[in-house]
């Protein structure tokens, strides 16, 4: 309902407009969640976590972005508040990239194409 508290600010790291424009949504609804901010590329990303740095409850990365990788974003938010969460959402979720995503501080990673139910769910947990 529109009149319900958002409980979940996010930070949505997403090169492709189709899957940013269905994935805000989606988080609005499903998770209770308000995207703060969104960003294409890695810099873009670092820019806005630090102008946003205390903002955030969730930051969602893909791996591969218009320009540097999720990686770096990771990198970049690997000392967070607690209650920060990070989730990468990537169609290259393979064994060796969850194991990197990981080890550089992601709370969990999801695949695209066959993830997303266990992805909304996560986020719906967190926006409680």
């Amino acid at each position: 309902p529109a009149c319900s508290a958002v409980h979940l600010t996010g930070f949505l790291v997403e090169d492709n407009d189709t899957i940013r424009s269905t994935l805000v949504p989606a988080l609005e609804e499903l998770a209770n969640a308000s995207v703060l901010a969104m960003a294409a590329t890695a810099d873009e990303a670092k820019d806005a976590l630090h102008t946003w740095r205390g903002q955030w409850k969730l930051l969602v990365v893909d791996l591969f972005l218009a320009s540097g990788t999720g990686l770096q974003v990771l990198e970049s938010v690997a000392q967070r508040l607690p209650g920060q969460h990070v989730f990468v959402l990537s169609n290259y979720a393979t064994a060796e990239m969850r194991r990197r995503c990981l080890e550089l501080g992601a709370d969990a990673v999801f695949d695209k194409s066959t993830q997303l139910d266990a992805f909304f769910e996560h986020c719906s947990l967190l926006g409680q």
